[in-house]
């Protein structure tokens, strides 16, 4: 019965003399060292411990010899076919029957599994604290560049890259993107030399359903020619064997960059290697999308800092000229005449920079209301040309309207003041004695008006910023007068029409304004 209990064990059961020599073993024992009985009975129980735990046996002896029991120690064995296996011993003294310890009985539990689960728990742990500290690294970083290179820099190390290469799509306020980039463990001038492309087109063939890449051998994968960063290394020192992408996901979904990791040597990256940065990607978008807020927050800021001190100046100027006539009246009745038309002018200048401060703010709290009439388009160029008189008696203004009034439905008050700005902006913006050109066009249920001048014209990357809030004319025409608030607040009114403003220019050669908008806006 004795024996039946012993072989019907799950635990290894293993006899073994003062000497170490192995007197019985258990099925148990078979299964999992994988010597049938006949192969180690008699034999040193050395043949089931790896040479550098070899001092372990001498210890347990003399535990034995001195009537000690032996439990739960827990050590590394190794099996027939040279595997190591994480092992849980108790070993007790085995009298006889006058009470001397002839021997020992040994009872191994075969504990590999839970080492196992142990280190695994013990590795996610410790990359559980290596995120969240290089999380707080990063998030220390306000500026994009550095978060880039700092993530980078820890990535190509965690995941023993030989080099790693962070490409991140920064969009400014206008909406204008560009790749930028950084680079760790290669010189910038031999990543320049790839022919990679460096545009979003590779962030969108890499990263198809946003997953990740990782590649053994990329001299056996047909893709990498066309989805890889480093395809241009196939020779030398830095070529490139394994190979890893990771996307870096904003908060919106959208794929904002890539992190992209490579080694000569095949099978570099594994499953750990890509959930740690796995990991620290996500941590690198918050980062991101902190940096641009900071950035942004920081750009408004400034402008808004520029613009009170813009604005100040603009208000102080009228009021200044107007003190001035005051104190010549005063000394001179006799100049009232004179001087009257020439204070009017001030006035109506403080007008025109209370009005669109008023316009700003309504346009900040979303209450520009729109109160829309029936209008004729004749009707309404007319009177743009009209509130432009005094200042455009320099310049010939050629009208080419459809002879077929059409009546449009807008607010009529509201779209004569961005008609009025544009042909204004015409004139300030063109020499004395050109030609300024408004047509009209009608194409299905909307109407195009627009304004072509022949003066000093934009530059092309400023024309999508001369829309925006804050935004001041450059160097060259800083003589002309005005807040630099009239092209923002004739979008917004448009917008409100369910309309479209935009510019095409040249420099030198003029530029031409085009406002469509809904014959019946509504």
């Amino acid at each position: 019965m004795l024996a039946a209990i012993i072989d019907s064990s799950e635990d290894a059961i293993i006899s073994k003399n003062l000497n170490g020599i192995i007197m019985s073993w258990n099925k148990a024992a078979e299964r999992m060292f994988g010597y049938k009985e006949a192969e180690v009975k008699g034999k040193h129980v050395s043949i089931l411990i790896p040479q550098d735990r070899l001092p372990e046996e001498d210890m347990i002896i003399s535990s034995l010899k001195a009537g000690n029991r032996i439990e739960h120690y827990e050590t590394i064995r190794v099996t027939k076919d040279g595997r190591f296996l994480n092992i849980s011993l108790t070993v007790s003294p085995v009298k006889n029957e006058e009470g001397v310890i002839i021997g020992a009985s040994k009872i191994a539990r075969d504990i590999t599994r839970q080492k196992e689960a142990e280190e695994t728990i013990r590795r996610y742990n410790e990359q559980l604290k290596l995120i969240n500290a290089i999380g707080k690294t990063i998030s220390a970083h306000l500026e994009i560049k550095a978060i880039l290179q700092k993530v980078t820099d820890t990535t190509t190390q965690l995941s023993s890259a030989a080099f790693g290469v962070f490409l991140f799509e920064k969009v400014s306020p206008t909406g204008e993107s560009s790749l930028i980039y950084t680079i760790s463990g290669l010189t910038r001038q031999t990543f320049d030399a790839l022919p990679s492309p460096r545009n979003k087109e590779l962030l969108e063939i890499s990263f198809k359903d946003q997953k990740t890449v990782r590649v053994a051998d990329v001299s056996k994968d047909p893709a990498f020619d066309k989805e890889g960063l480093f395809y241009g290394l196939t020779e030398g020192t830095n070529r490139v064997t394994s190979y890893m992408a990771v996307p870096v996901v904003s908060s919106s979904g959208s794929i904002i960059g890539g992190l992209f990791f490579g080694h000569p040597k095949p099978g570099i990256f594994t499953e750990e290697h890509e959930s740690l940065v796995v990991a620290i990607a996500s941590q690198a978008a918050i980062a991101l999308d902190n940096a641009k807020l900071y950035e942004e927050v920081r750009q408004l800021n400034d402008k808004k800092d520029e613009f009170i001190s813009f604005a100040s100046h603009e208000l102080k100027t009228p009021l200044t000229s107007m003190n001035g006539y005051l104190q010549l009246v005063e000394q001179k009745p006799e100049l009232v005449a004179d001087l009257i038309p020439k204070m009017h002018k001030q006035v109506k200048r403080l007008f025109a920079i209370i009005s669109d401060l008023l316009d700003i703010s309504k346009i900040n709290a979303g209450k520009l209301d729109l109160n829309f009439t029936p209008v004729n388009l004749q009707a309404l160029i007319k009177e743009t040309i009209e509130s432009t008189a005094q200042i455009g008696i320099s310049h010939t203004i050629v009208t080419d309207i459809p002879s077929d009034d059409i009546q449009l439905i807008i607010d009529g008050p509201k779209v004569l003041q961005v008609l009025t700005n544009l042909l204004t902006n015409a004139i300030k913006y063109s020499n004395r004695g050109t030609k300024i050109t408004i047509s009209g066009m009608r194409f299905g249920d909307q109407v195009r008006i627009s304004f072509q001048d022949e003066g000093m014209g934009i530059a092309p990357q400023n024309l999508h910023r001369i829309f925006n809030r804050f935004y001041r004319v450059s160097k060259s025409s800083s003589q002309v007068e005005g807040m630099g608030l009239g092209l923002f607040i004739s979008q917004e009114i448009i917008a409100g029409h369910n309309g479209r403003i935009w510019a095409e220019s040249e420099e030198g050669k003029g530029s031409v304004f085009h406002v469509d908008i809904p014959i019946d806006a509504r």
